[in-house]
């Protein structure tokens, strides 16, 4: 098997994933213009080779070495490629730091985005996960991605139906899991803009900063101010920001749990369904800056594991598990991971 010059051999990633986990890769390649993939699927064998394709390793939990490719994704730039009379249309290479491309977009006088600030990771990872926080879901904001097909390096148009965006979910996480390459995604940023205050954090912060009439980056001030509070730097202690997802129970399974549970924060949806806290739920079960091993729950935010140094990938995922173990035999209420498990 011949591949491209680009294309490395036995390299660590360790300093690719939030977590520090250690864990190598058997071949790697930083692709930075889809050029390169294009180069990759004319080498022959190339295809023998499992691939997976890597963001900024913010929603990652790597629990041993990768006998395949890792193709990390480096694909950059930011433009304003429309404007109609009620949106601003950008687009943004897969490899931009997320919070970077959100602040720019501040910068430019392009809101929208600015409930998002500090969300770790990539532009080309954020429809994958679908990323949300303080009442606003990157799905909201999306207009169309571009992905190169891993098998042929051509480019496919991803409207929002066909992302099948749901809950921390899109159709890159199930059916379309490893077949394509996200390589740019391009946003809808509305002229008539409201600031979205709703959620309590959010509201104390800007009345703590004296504002009454926020501006979006005012907003962004706010969450960033927040997240630096509730959850670690990575590059203090490893971490992958929330491990896990707030969970949904539908009417019947809520009222016969909010009967036992009266001090629950929830949150109504429009579907009828009703979001626990999970972080809540972790907490009553006192894991809360607990530790099994050199893994840990973070002090100030139950919903984050952190590495305490030294630990790998098993580690994580046994306190993980005893986690969800202890939510479902208080609550019988099942906790859902976030990360990608490799």
């Amino acid at each position: 098997m011949i591949l491209p010059d680009f294309v490395q051999r036995d390299v660590a990633l360790d300093r690719l994933n939030t977590f520090a986990l250690p864990a190598r890769a058997a071949w790697f390649a930083d692709v930075a213009e889809p050029a390169q993939l294009a180069a990759l699927t004319r080498a022959p064998g190339w295809r023998e080779l499992p691939c997976f394709v890597l963001g900024g390793g913010s929603n990652l939990l790597l629990t041993g070495d990768f006998d395949g490719l890792v193709l990390h994704v480096c694909i950059p730039g930011r433009e304003l490629i429309a404007e109609e009379a009620d949106v601003w249309i950008v687009r943004a290479g897969a490899g931009e730091n997320w919070h970077e491309f959100v602040r720019w977009t501040l910068e430019q006088g392009w809101p929208g985005l600015e409930n998002l600030s500090l969300i770790p990771g990539t532009v080309g990872a954020a429809p994958i996960q679908n990323i949300g926080a303080y009442g606003l879901e990157m799905a909201e904001r999306f207009q169309y991605l571009e992905a190169l097909d891993l098998a042929t390096a051509k480019t496919v148009i991803f409207d929002r139906a066909a992302c099948q965006f749901g809950y921390r979910d899109s159709v890159f996480k199930r059916a379309a899991a490893g077949r394509y390459l996200i390589s740019a995604v391009t946003f809808r940023l509305p002229k008539s803009w409201q600031p979205i205050t709703r959620y309590a954090d959010v509201t104390r912060e800007l009345e703590t900063l004296g504002v009454t009439h926020p501006t979006a980056t005012d907003v962004s001030d706010a969450v960033i101010a927040i997240r630096r509070r509730k959850l670690p730097d990575p590059a203090q202690i490893g971490n992958a920001g929330s491990f896990f997802k707030n969970p949904v129970l539908d009417a019947e399974a809520f009222r016969r749990f909010i009967t036992r549970y009266p001090d629950a924060p929830h949150y109504p949806q429009p579907d009828g369904t009703v979001k626990l806290a999970a972080g809540w739920l972790i907490e009553y079960c006192g894991w809360k800056g607990r530790n099994l091993g050199p893994a840990g729950v973070y002090e100030q935010q139950a919903l984050v594991l952190v590495n305490r140094g030294g630990a790998r990938g098993e580690d994580v995922l046994r306190l993980a598990r005893a986690i969800q173990d202890s939510v479902q035999t208080t609550f019988a209420v099942a906790l859902e991971s976030e990360p990608v498990v490799l």
